[in-house]
């Protein structure tokens, strides 16, 4: 059967340019087909407001820069420049205090010290204890999750500093407890727990250790930005793809994954047929099996995937002038993320409220100004800000819709804000809210959850998107999946959509398809 390409991809989010880069540089004939009429999914960057440059999803780049993607595929050739930031965090809270975390330890540890005493040192020991832990994370996210190289991996990567029988205490553990353990200043436990929780878990969820003891990589890797804007980095995918013979269409949503004989053998967009050797989708592993496939290969092991009911939403402010804090008007706290959560308690109440199904009324914040560093973001003289809330469910348990309760709740973020940074709302030009039914409709991510699928244990590493689909080979023969619904799960990190790229060569190299 004569083929149109090597490989199809469907969907131009981050890990399906990444895979799809991989592929086009290996020398084989890549078309990319995308719904939208831009590239990068939930990693892409526009000007809603005129002469504001909104991102659209994902806008710290952190975990990308714990790998070699951006090495390996050269992307600083296509137009990706980042900018480093440091302060990497900043903490203001209501008494007038404010704490920092810089790319240094040592800075850090300092400064911990000089206003918790005893505490810098505790934060130089839980950065050692868990230093080659997080290494050991990091190979793993970069690797096949078969139980074969996970193992390999944690063998390997056994902490010398430590006892395996300590290690995994910590590891089966909540990253709250793991927290309290090596530090007695709330401030700091607030701090290190709010980050823990954006991937969704609470403080108190057991098996989620993990989620705080990779937290010395950011020492490691850093917070930085692209230059113009989170998008840019996938621009630079599309033009590295493009450079190497591979096509990006755009506006082109894929109806149908055809299926001959057993197999994928291709996509139909707008009644046109495309074919090839191989299908890699980084859409949500349900649009595939619900939509896209046929329904005859529909495989019993979707009916156990959870969702879940969403967690945050996203308020995006154009500002006419730049953020002051009350507890540090200086330019340094705007610089890096700004954790906005006064205790753990904070934490726990806003989760328990989701649970409930109501939007949290007191919700923790991660803020954003990037256009303290890249002045390409906002006019002279002006700011972006973007306010990150947690936990905020898509269904709401008085029945109401979102559209129906957006502006009380975006209003609720900004008074929330202006606890910390007063005036803010007088400096509003302009605004975008992304709550959960709008992450739906607009960028493809159910229900409102930016992880696709809960980041549960029992929906990580070798049962990430199920048991048997985990190794970026879906239940069905030409069919590959990479992006959020697979190891490692969702972020700006690209080890999806790497590691779906090597087992594809593998198996094309093989003529396995």
């Amino acid at each position: 059967m004569p083929v149109d390409y090597d490989v199809i991809t469907v969907g131009a989010g981050h890990n399906s340019l990444i895979t799809s880069a991989y592929l086009a540089q290996a020398g084989y004939r890549v078309g990319v087909f995308e719904r939208r009429d831009i590239v990068g999914g939930a990693v892409s960057t526009k000007e809603i407001i005129p002469g504001y440059q909104f991102d659209l999803g994902g806008s710290a780049h952190i975990l990308i820069r714990l790998t070699p993607i951006v090495d390996e595929l050269e992307l600083g050739r296509f137009g990706l420049e980042y900018i480093d930031l440091d302060p990497l965090f900043f903490a203001p809270f209501p008494d007038g205090d404010a704490v920092f975390m810089y790319r240094d330890v040592d800075r850090t540890a300092n400064h911990l010290e000089e206003k918790f005493p005893g505490q810098g040192e505790a934060y130089r020991r839980f950065i050692d204890d868990w230093s080659g832990f997080a290494r050991t994370m990091r190979e793993m996210f970069l690797t096949t999750p078969n139980p074969l190289n996970l193992g390999k991996k944690m063998v390997m990567g056994a902490s010398t500093r430590l006892k395996w029988s300590t290690e995994l205490r910590h590891i089966l553990r909540p990253y709250g407890h793991v927290v309290g353990e090596y530090f007695e200043e709330e401030k700091i436990r607030a701090m290190l727990s709010w980050m823990a929780a954006q991937s969704g878990p609470p403080p108190s969820e057991p098996l989620t250790g993990p989620f705080v003891l990779w937290h010395p990589l950011y020492h490691e890797g850093g917070v930085a930005r692209p230059r113009g804007g989170s998008g840019m980095l996938t621009q630079a995918l599309r033009k590295h793809i493009e450079a190497h013979g591979g096509e990006v269409h755009t506006e082109a949503e894929v109806s149908e994954i055809l299926v001959e004989d057993g197999k994928a053998r291709g996509i139909r967009v707008n009644d046109q047929v495309y074919t090839g050797r191989a299908v890699v989708s980084g859409t949500h592993i349900l649009e595939v099996l619900d939509r896209l496939l046929p329904p005859a290969y529909r495989p019993e092991s979707a009916d156990g995937m959870r969702v879940g009911n969403g967690f945050g939403i996203m308020l995006r402010l154009a500002l006419d002038e730049p953020v002051e804090y009350a507890a540090h008007p200086g330019k340094d706290a705007r610089m890096g993320l700004q954790l906005l959560c006064r205790d753990t308690d904070q934490i726990f109440n806003a989760y328990g409220e989701y649970l409930g199904g109501h939007p949290a009324t007191d919700p923790p914040i991660v803020a954003m100004t990037f256009s303290a560093a890249d002045d390409t973001l906002a006019p002279p003289g002006g700011e972006v800000l973007w306010l990150w809330g947690q936990y905020f469910p898509y269904e709401l348990s008085d029945g109401s819709s979102w559209d129906e309760i957006q502006d009380r709740i975006a209003d609720r973020l900004i008074d929330t804000f202006e606890t910390y940074a007063p005036r803010t709302r007088d400096k509003i030009v302009g605004q975008l809210f992304q709550h959960p039914e709008w992450l739906e409709s607009k960028l493809g991510l159910r229900r409102g959850n930016v992880m696709h699928l809960e980041m549960s244990l029992d929906q990580m590493f070798a049962a990430r998107p199920a048991l048997g689909m985990s190794e970026y080979r879906s239940h069905l023969d030409g069919l590959y999946l990479t992006g959020a619904s697979t190891h490692p799960g969702g972020g700006i990190m690209g080890a999806s959509g790497r590691n779906a790229a090597r087992t594809l060569l593998g198996d094309l190299d093989r003529r396995r398809v």
